[in-house]
């Protein structure tokens, strides 16, 4: 058995911790895999010492022209190997650990890039729906740095994206269940019965999709409407899919 690996994440104020739709991607990576690991919490104002302390370098580019510097984020004590971002994480792990589930299956990488964008396109609303909401989870030494960051990337005031009750709101989960609903076509193509992109097995586009809605249901609450109504959608089928992550 491995020593387990150091998993970097990001701690909020929501049930099960665990609330990025970020890095649930290399959560779920790591425990379907069955590898040990530990988890240490890194507020968002921390990540880029953090990751410098490491050695690990910047995962792509601030609107301003500052490095940014992301989690997830790993270090391997066996190999001594520090990586961020959650599919070249995943890339890893399916290299160094061959033995384990792929989460990437040989041949599949060009698919699953394809498929991924697919996803991040039609459900590209969700940001601005959950993203306000997931401010008032966030411990307070790591709100203003998200707020400004993301108010960076998306333009705006985070506060004025998709006010509770507002036509705007309303629009945005319009767009998300058609979305979502394009999805659910893709999805019925392999037959009415198949639970992921390839039939019954995990990929990495599975990851995305369940951490991204994962996000969702923790930050808007698993109780609240607006997550009983996603999950609802297109005859439950996304509570289904979320509920197949559960135990990862």
């Amino acid at each position: 058995m491995p020593e387990p690996i150091v998993f970097y994440d990001i701690p909020g104020n929501v049930k099960g911790t665990a609330w990025s739709g970020n890095t649930l991607k290399t959560r779920f990576t790591l425990n379907l895999k069955g590898l040990p690991y530990t988890t240490v919490w890194v507020e968002y104002p921390d990540i880029a010492r953090t990751a410098q302390e490491l050695g690990v370098g910047p995962t792509g580019t601030w609107p301003d022209g500052s490095p940014q510097y992301t989690l997830p984020m790993i270090y391997d004590p066996s190999t001594k190997t520090a990586i961020a971002d959650s599919a070249a994480i995943a890339r890893y792990l399916d290299a160094t650990y061959p033995d384990t589930p792929r989460v990437f299956p040989k041949g599949t990488e060009a698919f699953q890039q394809a498929t991924i964008f697919a996803i991040e396109t039609a459900i590209a609303s969700i940001a601005r729906i959950v993203m306000p909401v997931a401010y008032d989870r966030l411990n307070d030494m790591s709100k203003a740095h998200f707020k400004t960051y993301r108010e960076m990337v998306l333009g705006g005031n985070l506060f004025e994206w998709s006010p509770p009750g507002s036509a705007v709101r309303n629009e945005q989960f319009k767009q998300l269940q058609a979305g979502l609903g394009r999805i659910a076509g893709w999805l019925s193509a392999n037959g009415t019965n198949s639970k992921f992109f390839t039939g019954d097995t995990v990929t990495f586009a599975d990851i995305m999709l369940a951490a991204r809605l994962m996000w969702a249901k923790r930050i808007l609450g698993e109780d609240s409407e607006e997550w009983k109504s996603i999950e609802g959608w297109d005859e439950g089928r996304w509570g289904r899919f979320v509920d197949a992550f559960e135990w990862l």
